[in-house]
């Protein structure tokens, strides 16, 4: 069925009460109250937690929940704290789930895997331990596939996590626990990671934003330096791109044990006002069919172009001068050589191997194949692309592009085999919209394009210069404003 790009967002196929008045406030306005002592940290909690308690065995997004009364416990104590007068941290009181991919000091990690079900750390990866120290209460984890692998959120250690909109579609991935527990306001504000699309493709997949910052702006953690960081990111979800900004900011900065970390912008909440009026967009749609894309894709993302040019901004059809099929084999090399290497430890162990997905087994395979010089051309052609998408910000000032190639797909297909009559020869294959901009270390937002006939969501790429994060998160903002509807289920 052909996609129609409606200004009406189309009510949740799940049988779901409406949220309390407290879950349907902003990360912005909850952070404000709660340091105004206009709302109590426990009442804050305790309506998500209602909210989850609710909402979640529906869907699965949240996993490893703690115990409510250790979890408001921190939450009298965050009270307690505004009492006496402590100066609150940006993220005081909220309560968050953290992504099962990253590791959380005395909270159960699984990375989605059976090998890691009972692991517990005993430290924060690096943003984790910011996000902490920004006064935010973490009540447990969300969902992801196994080591993140795969733009479909399942494994065998928690299940499937279903889409928000439609329970038998797929949430995305592999930040879809996120992303749905967004959508269904069970959180305020969430984190994500991203390697080929994964906090782009749930955000596009569920209606809500999410941010790939530029590479090297959010430290990760001991586990994803120093050669993995150059793909693999971190980077913040919302259900609009103020909650975005705000954590962001907490995220963002220079780590002395993260040596390709940077400084960002002092605050990005505080100058997305100052967004500019107008600016030159490039729209690289399917780069002259070059991708295979589902029916009524591209027709949403023009209409969200079109919101653009009627604020100012103006839209040029280009396609970049670049083999871009060398391109796609330097992403697969790349993924092999951080992903696959990483994983041979536990494909090397016998009472491991059989733990692991076949994606996973694949990625491991391809890693054993490689050699030095594979890596060496792989990289030189990531460096020509970045070099090639210089020159068209010096005519542009964001490039646009679908976030995903297909609409939400049945939970119960491991990853579409076909797009457009054409056939994935990988589980990745897919998703090649949102390798560009990993490649390329480019900071790249999901905005909400619309649903199609059958209300399914969709999403826009906006995509900006190297360490000019806070222009992506402006033209956000500026686009956020024209939305027809809000963003969320």
């Amino acid at each position: 069925m052909i996609a129609m790009a409606s200004s009406n967002r189309p009510a949740s196929r799940h049988d779901l009460p409406p949220a309390s008045e407290i879950c349907r406030l902003s990360a912005v306005e909850l952070a404000d109250k709660i340091k105004a002592r206009k709302l109590s940290v426990r009442e804050v909690v305790t309506a998500f937690l209602d909210r989850i308690e609710t909402v979640n065995p529906q869907v699965n997004a949240i996993v490893s929940l703690r115990e409510r009364s250790d979890i408001l416990a921190e939450a009298e104590a965050a009270d307690s704290a505004l009492a006496k007068g402590i100066a609150p941290g940006p993220l005081h009181g909220l309560p968050i789930a953290i992504k099962d991919l990253a590791q959380t000091k005395g909270l159960k990690t699984t990375f989605g895997s059976p090998i890691f079900a009972g692991f517990v750390p005993n430290e924060d990866d690096f943003f984790v331990e910011r996000m902490r120290a920004a006064g935010a209460i973490f009540i447990g984890k969300t969902n992801t596939p196994e080591f993140g692998l795969g733009s479909n959120t399942y494994n065998n250690v928690f299940g499937a996590t279903l889409n928000a909109f439609d329970p038998a579609l797929t949430a995305g991935g592999s930040s879809g626990g996120a992303a749905v527990a967004l959508a269904l306001d069970m959180v305020p504000v969430a984190d994500g990671s991203d390697f080929g699309g994964s906090l782009r493709n749930p955000a596009a997949f569920n209606n809500v934003f999410g941010l790939r910052p530029s590479q090297g702006l959010v430290p990760a953690g001991p586990m994803n330096e120093i050669f993995h960081s150059q793909i693999g990111l971190e980077g913040p979800m919302g259900r609009n791109v103020r909650d975005m900004a705000l954590l962001l900011g907490v995220q963002a900065g220079h780590d002395p044990r993260a040596p390709l970390s940077h400084d960002g912008e002092a605050s990005y909440l505080d100058r997305l006002d100052a967004a500019p009026k107008d600016g030159r967009i490039a729209w690289l749609g399917d780069l002259g069919r070059h991708l295979p894309v589902e029916a009524g894709i591209l027709e949403l993302c023009e209409a969200g172009l079109r919101r653009f040019a009627d604020i100012g901004f103006a839209t040029e059809q280009i396609v970049p001068d670049f083999d871009l099929d060398a391109l796609w084999d330097a992403f697969i090399i790349l993924r092999q050589a951080t992903s696959g290497c990483e994983l041979k430890a536990h494909f090397d162990n016998p009472d491991r191997r059989d733990l692991l997905k076949p994606e996973a087994i694949w990625e491991v395979a391809g890693a054993m194949r490689l050699t030095a010089l594979q890596v060496h051309a792989a990289s030189t052609t990531r460096s020509r692309w970045h070099a090639t998408l210089l020159k068209l910000f010096e005519r542009f000032d964001l490039l646009a592009l679908p976030t995903a190639q297909v609409f939400p797909f049945p939970v119960g297909t491991h990853w579409p085999k076909e797009v457009a009559g054409r056939a994935m020869e990988s589980y990745h294959r897919w998703m090649e919209v949102s390798a560009y901009a990993s490649l390329a270390g480019c900071p790249a937002v999901n905005v909400p394009v619309g649903f199609d006939a059958q209300g399914r969501p969709m999403g826009m790429q906006l995509i900006g210069r190297p360490r000019d994060d806070l222009a992506v998160l402006q033209a956000a903002a500026t686009y956020e404003a024209v939305l027809p509807w809000k963003a969320g289920a």
